[in-house]
């Protein structure tokens, strides 16, 4: 230091309150540090005090060097403190947190319902053979749901004791949809072909519980819409969704039928391992007309439709000889699948 600093050697004044600033190891403990390093009985203040002593020419120069010593000291002292109320702080915490999670021993976590399940696997199958999954509202029009699906006036499907008719607009104009088959116009009047879509959902109809029916259930429909599309297409396709939903020693056929919408129709059937043939759903070419109230021109398109109920592919997967099961909510049942 020059012949004009204090008596006092600030270059260790500083370093050993560094030093003992860093060793604090509590916000208390570096209270007890600052008052010895820059309180009333630190050696700093001493030497301000000394600085009188000093002829008026050297005060200056001993008075900066003592303030940049204090400025760097407190400096250190706020970085300090700040560090250590941060730990205190996690500390606390820690020490008062609480385990707030309701999962009591014995009780096992929910899992997805066996229709739900049925339902993920089924998109999952489609759209691993290039499908899109389609979607449409539950409560429909008559013409969405009917007229355009090739269902005339005066079909018994459109009778009120089949089906269930809301008070929306006119008189016999509004239902809760009978099948997931409306999503199929839909998509048609919205994009142009090709069209390759599976439409899960639920439907409703005017039936009495039993075990095999329920006035609310669950499909699963497909179309295809492209050009040169066959019934060997179709054959092919339920052929590959059978082996790939049942497994290898599953097979499928189809038996000749009438639909409205599809000709021609036919059902089609699952062979089990053991030999015997489960019904499983209808399917068909569509119609011309069904083609022509999409939007879709049948002189350059060709395509299939093809359905089925998703609560009985459930049944089947799952061994289920009665559907209302399902829908008990009772823990004992559901907790099986």
């Amino acid at each position: 230091m020059s012949d004009a600093a204090p008596p006092i050697d600030l270059d260790g004044l500083r370093d050993d309150g560094l030093a003992r600033i860093a060793a604090a190891t509590s916000t208390d403990d570096l209270k007890s540090v600052e008052g010895d390093v820059t309180g009333k009985r630190s050696a700093l203040l001493e030497a301000r005090k000394s600085l009188g002593q000093l002829a008026p020419e050297d005060r200056k120069t001993a008075g900066q060097a003592l303030n940049e010593v204090k400025t760097t000291l407190e400096a250190a002292m706020d970085a300090r403190r700040s560090e250590l109320a941060a730990v205190e702080l996690a500390t606390q915490l820690e020490s008062e947190r609480l385990d707030l999670t309701e999962v009591p021993t014995g009780v096992t976590v929910g899992h997805a319902h066996p229709v739900t399940q049925a339902w993920d696997e089924l998109e999952d199958v489609f759209v691993g053979m290039g499908y899109r999954v389609a979607e449409g509202p539950g409560i429909e029009t008559d013409w969405h749901n009917f007229d355009a699906l090739n269902i005339p006036k005066g079909h018994p499907a459109r009778d009120g004791f089949d089906t269930l008719y809301v008070e929306h607009g006119p008189p016999g104009s509004t239902l809760l949809r009978t099948h997931t088959s409306p999503v199929q116009i839909r998509t048609m009047l919205a994009q142009e072909p090709p069209i390759y879509i599976v439409a899960p959902g639920r439907v409703f109809r005017r039936d009495t519980a039993d075990a095999t029916h329920l006035p609310v259930f669950h499909q699963i429909e497909g179309l295809v819409i492209d050009k040169g599309i066959s019934l060997a297409d179709l054959a092919g396709t339920i052929e590959a969704f059978t082996t790939a939903y049942f497994g290898p020693g599953y097979t499928s056929r189809l038996r000749p039928n009438y639909f409205p919408f599809t000709e021609p129709s036919a059902e089609f059937d699952v062979q089990r391992p053991d030999g015997s043939w489960l019904e499983l759903g209808g399917c068909g070419m569509v119609h011309p007309n069904v083609l022509r109230a999409g939007g879709v021109d049948p002189e350059e398109w060709s395509g299939f439709a093809f359905g089925f109920g998703i609560d009985r592919l459930a049944s089947i997967k799952f061994g289920i000889s009665d559907i209302r099961n399902y829908f008990r909510n009772d823990v004992r049942f559901l907790s099986q699948f």
